[in-house]
C-alpha cells in the first residue's frame, strides 16, 4: 500500500506480509492513518480534513493479492477491473492481482474518485468488494458489533454447517414465500382496475358480437346503396341504350345500331368474294354485329333486372350505421385511429376483438390464478414456520456456547469478569434470516448489568470482544484480512501477551493487520513495519520502514522503555522477540 499527502505521512510505502504484520511508531507519528489508508482503500468516508497540509489531494493505492477462484475476482471483474496474474500461493492455487486506488481531495477541491483495476468507480464498489476481503477493526469501525444483523450472522457462523444448512433451506422457502406474496398483493390490490378493464371488454366485444360486420361487408353495402338509390335512373338508362342498340324494326322504319350494321354487313357479302381485303373487313363486321347482338341483349336482362326495393335499400342504410356506430365505440380502445374520421375500419375492429378475446380470458383467469397463489402462499408459510423454529433451536443450542467461548477468550486479555450474553429475541414476522433477534450483551466487570455490547464497552474493550470472536472463529470461516487499531487500549504485562498470542494465531488462517503500542503484542508479528517521523519546524513527515532483526530489537526496546539504546532493553526485546517466535513455532 502507497500513500501519500494523508494526515503527517508524506510519502510512504507499506509491504504487508501474510500472517501477522504489526504497525508501530512513537505517538503522533501518524500509525492511525494507516489504518485510516486502509479504510479509504475499502469504501471508508473521505474527509478533506485528512488531506496533508499542502497537498491538493491524499491519494491511497493497494494492490491485492487475491484467490483467483475467489468470489472478489469474479466481483471486481464484473465491474470491468483489469487484474493481473500473479504467482501461486503457498497452497498451489492461482492468483490475480488487484490494484486500488482512492483518492480525496483538500477542501474547496473536487471530491473523492477511486479506481478498480484501472476502471473508474463509485466509492460504495469498493466497500462491496470488502465484504470478501477485510474486517476493520477499531472504534470506528465495529460494524459487527453495532448491527443486529451481523450479531446474528456471527452466531449463526458459530453455530456451524447444521444451522447454515438449516438456514439456507429456510432461505430457499423463504424467497419463494416472498415471491409468492408480491405476486398475490399486486393480483389482489389491482382487483378493481382489472374489473374495470375486464368490464369494458366485455363490452367491447358483446357490441362487435351484437353487430356481427364481416369483413367487406360495409364496402359491398355501400355499392348496393348506390345501386338501389338509383334504381329508376339505371332502368331507364338501359332501356335507352337497348333501344339504340336493337330497335327490333324494319330495316326501312329503324335506324338501331344493329339494323345498320347488318346491312353494312349485307353489301359486304355480295362483293367479299372479289377481294381477299374486302372479305377480311367483312369478317371483322361479322364479329361486331354478333358481339353487339350480344350487347344488346345483356342490357335488355340488366333493365329487366331493375326492381326500386325500398325495404332492402332501408336495411342497407340501417345495417352501414350499426357497423359505423360500432367503429366509432371500438375507437376509443385504439388510441392510432380513435382520431381518424368514421373510426377505425372494420378489419381493425375484428383484429381488435380477438385480441381483446385473449385479454379478457387472461384477466377471467386471475381469479383462479388469485385463489391458487393463497393456497401456496399458506403451505408455504406453515413450512416456514417449521423452518424457522429448527434454526432458532440450533442457534438457540449455539448460544450458550458461544457466549463462554468468547467469556473465556476475554478472560484472558485483561477482561477477568466480562460476561457475555446472547439474547435471542422472537419476532412474529418471517424475515431473510428467520425469526429471531439476535443481540450480544456485555457486563463488563461484577455487578454491572447486562448491556447491548456497543453501549457496556469502551473503545479498546470493543476491540478485544472483537477479537475474542474472531479467534472463536479462526479456521471456521476465515476472512482474508483482519484490521485492529486500539486492540490494546488499556492493558499490559501478560494480558499484552494473550493478545498477541491470540493474534498469532488469527494469523495462521488470515492475513492480521495490527497498529500497537505494546511490545509484547508486536514481538509477535511476522513483520513489524514502524512509522518513522521527522521534523523541519514546520509540518512533520512520516515514513514506514520495515524492521527486522537487530533493528527490530531496537524498536521494541523503544517500545518497551523509551530508550532504544538501552542494553537491559534490548535485552527484554530480544527476550520477548525469541519467546514469541518459539511459541509461533509450536504446533
Amino acid at each position: 500500500m502507497r500513500i501519500r499527502g494523508l494526515g503527517v505521512i508524506e510519502d510512504a510505502v507499506l509491504s504487508f506480509a501474510p500472517g501477522f504484520n504489526a504497525v508501530t511508531g512513537e505517538t503522533g507519528a501518524g500509525k492511525t492513518m494507516v489504518v485510516t489508508g486502509l479504510g479509504l482503500l475499502f469504501g471508508d468516508r473521505a474527509e478533506s480534513g485528512r488531506v496533508r497540509p499542502g497537498a491538493g489531494r491524499a491519494v491511497v493505492e493497494g494492490r491485492l493479492r487475491l484467490t483467483e477462484s475467489g468470489r472478489a475476482v469474479k466481483r471486481a471483474e464484473e465491474y470491468g477491473a483489469s487484474l493481473d496474474q500473479a504467482d501461486s500461493g503457498a497452497d498451489g492455487e492461482p492468483r490475480r492481482e488487484l490494484l486500488i486506488n482512492r483518492s480525496v481531495a483538500a477542501a474547496g477541491s473536487s471530491g473523492s474518485r477511486a479506481f478498480l483495476g484501472g476502471q473508474p468507480v463509485p466509492v460504495s464498489v469498493l466497500a462491496d468488494l470488502a465484504e470478501d476481503l477485510v474486517e476493520m477493526h477499531g472504534q470506528s469501525s465495529q460494524q459487527l458489533l453495532r448491527q443486529p444483523a451481523r450479531q446474528r450472522d456471527a452466531l449463526d457462523r458459530y453455530a456451524g454447517e447444521a444451522t447454515l444448512a438449516a438456514l439456507a433451506e429456510y432461505r430457499t422457502a423463504y424467497n419463494a414465500y416472498r415471491d409468492v406474496c408480491a405476486e398475490l398483493e399486486e393480483l389482489t390490490t389491482k382487483a378493481a382496475e382489472r374489473f374495470r378493464e375486464a368490464d369494458s371488454l366485455r363490452y367491447g366485444l358483446a357490441e362487435i358480437e351484437k353487430a356481427d360486420p364481416q369483413p367487406g361487408e360495409r364496402e359491398e353495402l355501400a355499392a348496393e346503396i348506390e345501386r338501389l338509390g338509383s334504381a329508376e335512373e339505371l332502368r331507364m338508362g338501359a332501356a335507352r341504350a337497348h333501344e339504340a342498340l336493337s330497335a327490333q324494326e324494319t330495316p326501312d322504319d329503324a335506324a338501331d345500331a344493329l339494323t345498320l350494321i347488318n346491312h353494312a354487313r349485307r353489301a359486304l357479302d355480295a362483293v367479299k368474294d372479289k377481294d381477299p381485303a374486302l372479305a377480311a373487313i367483312a369478317g371483322r363486321l361479322d364479329d361486331v354485329y354478333w358481339q353487339l347482338g350480344e350487347v344488346a341483349t345483356d342490357v335488355a336482362g340488366y333493365a329487366a333486372g331493375i326492381e326500386a326495393d325500398p325495404a332492402r335499400l332501408e336495411y342497407a342504410h340501417g345495417r352501414v350505421a350499426d357497423i359505423d356506430a360500432l367503429c366509432r365505440h371500438v375507437g376509443r380502445y385504439l388510441v392510432d385511429t380513435a382520431a381518424e374520421p368514421g373510426g377505425p375500419s372494420v378489419a381493425e375492429v375484428l383484429e381488435w376483438g380477438e385480441q381483446a378475446a385473449l385479454r379478457l380470458g387472461e384477466l377471467e383467469g386471475d381469479d383462479g390464478r388469485i385463489a391458487e397463489l393463497t393456497e401456496r402462499r399458506d403451505a408455504l408459510h406453515g413450512q416456514l414456520g417449521d423452518l424457522a423454529d429448527r434454526v432458532s433451536e440450533l442457534r438457540a443450542e449455539a448460544a450458550g456456547g458461544f457466549a463462554a467461548a468468547v467469556g473465556t477468550e476475554l478472560a484472558a486479555l485483561a477482561m477477568p469478569h466480562a460476561r457475555i450474553e446472547v439474547r435471542l429475541g422472537r419476532r412474529e414476522e418471517f424475515g431473510p434470516s428467520g425469526r429471531d433477534d439476535v443481540e450480544l450483551l456485555l457486563a463488563p466487570h461484577p455487578g454491572a448489568p447486562f448491556l447491548p455490547i456497543a453501549k457496556g464497552a469502551s473503545g479498546g474493550e470493543l476491540s478485544r470482544v472483537m477479537l475474542a470472536i474472531e479467534v472463536v472463529f479462526a479456521g471456521a470461516d476465515p476472512v482474508p484480512t483482519l484490521v485492529f487499531d486500539e486492540i490494546d487500549q488499556g492493558v499490559g504485562g501478560q494480558a499484552a501477551i494473550e493478545i498477541g498470542r491470540r493474534l498469532a494465531r488469527l494469523a495462521r488462517s488470515s492475513q492480521v493487520i495490527v497498529v500497537t503500542h505494546l511490545p509484547q503484542v508486536a514481538a509477535f508479528a511476522d513483520r513489524q513495519l514502524v512509522v518513522v517521523k521527522d521534523s523541519d519546524g514546520g509540518v512533520t513527515s512520516s515514513g514506514v520502514t520495515v524492521v527486522a532483526d537487530a533493528d527490530r530489537y531496537t524498536e521494541i526496546a523503544r517500545m518497551l522503555s523509551g530508550r532504544s539504546e538501552s542494553d537491559s532493553a534490548k535485552d527484554h526485546a530480544r527476550e520477548l522477540v525469541d519467546g514469541a517466535v518459539a511459541e509461533r513455532a509450536l504446533p
